[in-house]
């Protein structure tokens, strides 16, 4: 053999993925038990588990987990618990999870979605505790910040189920990871956009869903920390909660533009933007109003291409609901995921770059 051709085989065997055989040799044990550690069976000493673990970590294995599954018939059973009413975002939810299960099956990923009352933490715990441990492996909910979303999650983590939060989040509970926006940074974004959409001095109006939203609190938080430092000319007036409904929004909304004619722009935390279209619509005034709302729903493209809107804050709900699926899957495996593909980011839109 000439030395090119050892050199090469050399460096394929240093490419060489170590596998199973490779660890059982390396930590001096049989290959039924370094089975029985990857798949935490009993039988094996703590001492015998730590050298093993070692073999791998100085071998670098990495398990492939498909394979793993495969061979163990592996079913995962997702469940996605959110929000019934008209909410136009969580209809858009609702989709991206009924497209991701027809492409998941195919993995042995079996995914149901289960509605409850928006803003309605103890029916949204009610659900919670309902759910049964022999049956699912994982569940994501669009949560309510409320003491009963987050003693039920508790519970059903104690429980063996593993949980993520979607959209809106419960950080003090025991939820595994937040899939979402970073909300306090989308109301900074959304101040600097409306901001510069207002050169006259005036009142901003902030729409709201439900101050039991964590999404809704932290957009707020952050809107107005900006408006505040950057746009002194500009007043935040105290936010109305029009419970994410479009009526309900079009009539507490037409009430404050006809009370306040000082009202130079507007804010939409959540959802109801049809709502803010037909009050705007309506009221007796012309002089323009600026709007920046959330999330790109049929309405809200409309309004964007008409004008009423001026930006739309968003963000990609399957992507959201792809990422929740990979996280729980991960966690019943017991393996890391890929921070940086998790990441949800905010998409600005105008009527110029529409998609």
């Amino acid at each position: 053999m000439t030395q090119d051709k050892a050199d090469s085989v050399s460096e394929q065997g240093r490419m060489k993925r170590p596998t199973v055989h490779d660890v059982a040799r390396e930590a001096g044990v049989s290959l039924a038990t370094v089975d029985r550690v990857l798949n935490q069976r009993p039988g094996v000493r703590k001492a015998t588990a730590a050298r093993v673990g070692d073999a791998m970590a100085r071998l670098g294995y990495q398990r492939d987990m498909a394979a793993a599954n495969l061979s163990k018939r592996r079913h995962y059973r997702l469940i996605f618990i959110l929000a019934a009413g008209t909410n136009s975002f969580m209809h858009m939810l609702r989709d991206a999870v009924a497209g991701t299960a027809t492409f998941t099956s195919m993995d042995r990923i079996e995914i149901e979605t289960m509605l409850v009352p928006p803003f309605e933490g103890r029916a949204l715990a009610t659900v919670l505790d309902g759910l049964d441990p022999a049956e699912i492996d994982g569940v994501a909910i669009v949560a309510t910040d409320s003491p009963e979303v987050r003693d039920a999650i508790s519970r059903l983590v104690a429980r063996g189920i593993h949980v993520v939060t979607l959209v809106s989040d419960t950080p003090t509970s025991k939820r595994a990871k937040f899939v979402g926006i970073d909300n306090v940074v989308a109301g900074r974004t959304a101040a600097g956009l409306l901001g510069r959409c207002c050169a006259r001095p005036g009142h901003i109006a902030i729409v709201m869903g439900s101050s039991l939203l964590r999404d809704h609190v932290e957009r707020r938080l952050g809107f107005e920390t900006v408006m505040a430092r950057e746009y002194p000319h500009l007043t935040c007036l105290p936010p109305i909660e029009g419970r994410d409904d479009s009526e309900t929004v079009a009539q507490v909304l037409s009430a404050q533009l006809a009370a306040d004619h000082r009202i130079t722009g507007i804010y939409s935390i959540g959802a109801g933007n049809r709502g803010i279209v037909q009050a705007l619509k309506t009221r007796e005034s012309r002089e323009r109003i600026s709007v920046v709302v959330h999330e790109l729903t049929p309405s809200a493209r409309a309004a964007l291409i008409d004008g009423t809107f001026d930006a739309v804050i968003n963000q990609d709900a399957g992507h959201e609901v792809r990422s929740a699926v990979r996280i729980l899957t991960s966690l019943v495996d017991g393996r890391p995921t890929l921070e940086a593909q998790e990441k949800i980011s905010i998409d600005i839109f105008m009527r110029d770059n529409l998609p």
